[in-house]
């Protein structure tokens, strides 16, 4: 006997109530997962590109879009890569005494126009020299002074000429390193902003640190809400969030605070020594102010970074294979524990090699390339058979988020349903915040009221994971793929869901 069909009999001859359990059906679907290694906007391994304002040699768009739709090897790299992020540094060695020209700025804008032709986007980080002068001087390493950036004057008006550029082009940006200050931008061998080095201070004095959090909070403002600055370690955070004078101990941002607009939640890390030494050379080390030595802090600060980046943006590259096993494949090494822990999102495919291709060879680079960043699995859906326009049906998710981080920075998450005749798209935006699908399994139900006006047919149901700017929502090459077989449409950027719904 055909259960529903019994049932719509004794309701017509018999003035039953129809059970609500038969009035809307719905479809369970399962989905399969792809091991594959694909492109994703905003995570992977990327490739660097450093410029100067002596010798600007501009993006090149063909190569852009080669390293983003061809496997890519660099730099001596055992492995390849799929590439959606480029680290775009700019070295500004002739302004460290004067503003920035409107030659370079236009330079800089070209930059952004290639970027967004090409389908990439960009870490950003700007600083005033990369050259170490080595000789003798207390300095462990040997890096002596002077050391060549500018003073902060200088810096925070650069900032300010950058500004209209970094809003103008925000959609290609996808995180801004804070830079600017020391050797290559990361805030340690200083001229002008405390020198923790042995060869100064051997500490931060709080001045320093005061306007250190001037240039930070310059930047924060230089750049819309949306997107993030990251600092060279988790100290820089935190005297900027409490003070000169905060001590190692302060505690991480709340989950309540992440992925909101505070400067507090806009704050994320990079790691340029990444498993280098077991503080990754000063990463996770105590510089001290005006009234603490400097000192080792490495767990203490290592547990700071690991709640903190659950909500914000982490990155980097390996520096030395002198941490080794510690920075191998399991068992020996904790390479993947550690990106995990971290919550990391990118690294560098060209530096340090050394490192990198151990992972290779000792067979962790497959699920590395997978999972840096976020990786969305489809396990079920559970989907409305027919509905009417103008009423609601319910749709129910059940996601995985197998990657080491969520999407740092916001975009919708979107039910498309496309006619199956005349292929006309009508798009009905799902509340789902993505950032918050952080690793692990996720629950997604909502309600969604059909279109008044949508006409009687067949429609095809999707998942769209696009850009958040209207500059780029409509190119999939900036759309999120989900992990899963037979799903991914490559012209529209949309994620098939196998299933039909039957408007009435």
């Amino acid at each position: 006997m055909n259960y529903p069909n019994y049932l719509l009999a004794l309701v017509a001859c018999c003035g039953l109530a129809m059970p609500t359990s038969v009035q809307a059906q719905d479809r369970n679907l399962t989905y399969r997962e792809s091991q594959d290694d694909f492109l994703n906007p905003e995570r992977g391994f990327y490739i660097p590109i450093s410029t100067s304002s002596a010798r600007f040699v501009p993006l090149d768009a063909a190569a852009l879009t080669t390293y983003r739709t061809q496997p890519q090897r660099v730099s001596k790299a055992t492995y390849s890569i799929y590439c959606s992020l480029v680290y775009r540094s700019y070295r500004l060695e002739t302004f460290k005494d004067s503003p920035l020209s409107a030659d370079f700025l236009e330079n800089v804008r070209a930059d952004f126009a290639i970027a967004r032709t090409s389908g990439v986007k960009l870490i950003l980080r700007f600083a005033y020299t990369d050259k170490a002068t080595n000789g003798d001087c207390p300095d462990q390493y040997k890096i002596c002074p002077p050391y060549g950036d500018a003073p902060k004057a200088i810096v925070l008006n650069h900032i300010r000429q950058l500004s209209p550029l970094l809003h103008e082009n925000a959609d290609v940006i996808a995180v801004f390193q804070m830079g600017f200050i020391g050797i290559w931008g990361e805030n340690y061998f200083t001229d002008y902003f405390g020198d923790a080095s042995t060869n100064g201070l051997s500490v931060v004095p709080d001045s320093s640190w005061q306007d250190r959090n001037q240039v930070l909070a310059a930047l924060l403002q230089a750049l819309p809400t949306d997107r993030m600055v990251q600092v060279r370690t988790p100290q820089i955070k935190q005297r900027f969030v409490y003070g000169p004078k905060a001590p190692i101990t302060s505690a991480a941002m709340p989950a309540t605070a992440g992925f909101g607009a505070s400067p507090t939640a806009r704050i994320g890390f990079h790691n340029d020594c990444f498993l280098a030494s077991p503080d990754d050379y000063g990463t996770f080390y105590d510089v001290g102010n005006s009234s603490t030595k400097r000192g080792p802090a490495t767990e203490v600060l290592r547990r700071y970074m690991a709640q903190d980046s659950h909500y914000t943006a982490v990155g980097g590259e390996t520096c030395d294979d002198a941490f080794s096993p510690q920075n191998d494949c399991a068992p020996l090494g904790r390479a993947e524990q550690e990106m995990a822990l971290m919550h990391y999102s990118y690294l560098n495919a060209s530096y340090n090699n050394d490192v990198n291709n151990d992972w290779q060879a000792n067979g962790c680079m497959d699920n590395i390339r997978r999972r840096l960043g976020y990786r969305f699995v489809l396990r079920k859906a559970t989907l409305a058979e027919s509905g009417k326009a103008g009423q609601s049906i319910t749709v129910a998710f059940t996601v995985d988020n197998v990657g080491y981080a969520s999407p740092y920075n916001p975009r919708p998450l979107q039910l498309i349903l496309r006619h199956t005749k005349t292929g006309v798209v009508h798009t009905l935006p799902l509340k789902t915040d993505v950032r918050r699908l952080l690793p692990g399994s996720h629950q997604l139900r909502q309600s969604v009221k059909l279109p008044e006006d949508l006409k009687a047919g067949q429609y095809e149901l999707l998942l769209n994971l696009p850009d958040s700017y209207a500059s780029l929502a409509t190119n999939p090459a900036y759309s999120i793929r989900l992990a899963n077989d037979g799903l991914w449409e490559a012209q529209t950027g949309f994620n098939k869901l196998n299933h039909v719904l039957t408007v009435r």
